[in-house]
């Protein structure tokens, strides 16, 4: 499995011959490498808010051009729908679906949003199980999603203001009982956490914490 931070809450996963994205924020994005015309295959792109830094519009425009499945919460699915999306999935927090073969449920985010409810997700692909939080605050309720979903890879935001900064994103790893992680949601503005160096450092050696530059990849 190979996973790719695109910048900011932004990630590639390709594994066993399937390709997702998760809040592909390019166009406008200080920190991307990657344009979304560069994109030719995707089987899904999941959207966990309609935050503009989360990418939707891009989500958008990537299933017109490659017909993968635009999925989020379901307003937000209806709203791309509307604006010609062919496949699309939306669903609500708790619920579970598949896309292109690979289950996944909808989790919850403590955050805001103008269209429906803020999202995280738990995939589960062929390789292994990851959770990309989406702009979240921490809360009790990651214990149960690590208790029930044996989460191998966390996304996790640690850019503070907005979401869980170092010292909460750290917590919750241990709710989550995961022991990898990619931080994200950080650096890509002047006001968030400038790196992952804290955050790392309140972890402890015993967590994998892979601290990407944007475009960067790492294989699993």
């Amino acid at each position: 499995m190979k996973v790719t931070w695109l910048g900011h809450a932004g990630i590639e996963i390709e594994d066993q011959g399937k390709t997702i994205f998760i809040d592909p924020w390019l166009t406008g994005n200080p920190v991307a490498t990657k344009k979304v015309d560069e994109i030719k295959k995707a089987d899904a792109v999941f959207v966990t808010h309609d935050h503009g830094d989360h990418g939707y519009a891009d989500a958008v425009t990537i299933c017109k051009n490659t017909g993968a499945t635009f999925v989020g919460i379901f307003e937000l699915a209806n709203k791309a729908k509307e604006d010609g999306v062919g496949n699309v999935l939306g669903g609500n927090i708790g619920g579970t679906a598949t896309v292109a073969g690979i289950e996944f449920v909808f989790t919850e985010a403590l955050h805001s949003s103008s269209v429906g409810a803020p999202l995280g997700f738990v995939i589960k692909l062929p390789s292994m199980t990851v959770y990309h939080a989406g702009d979240t605050g921490l809360f009790m309720g990651m214990k149960l999603l690590g208790e029930l979903y044996d989460v191998d890879l966390a996304f996790l935001p640690i850019g503070s203001l907005f979401t869980m900064g170092p010292k909460e994103a750290a917590k919750a790893l241990e709710l989550l009982s995961c022991q990898k992680v990619i931080p994200i949601h950080y650096k890509t503005f002047p006001v968030l956490t400038k790196s992952a160096e804290e955050f790392s450092e309140i972890v402890g050696p015993m967590i994998d914490v892979i601290a990407l530059e944007p475009g960067d990849s790492k294989e699993f």
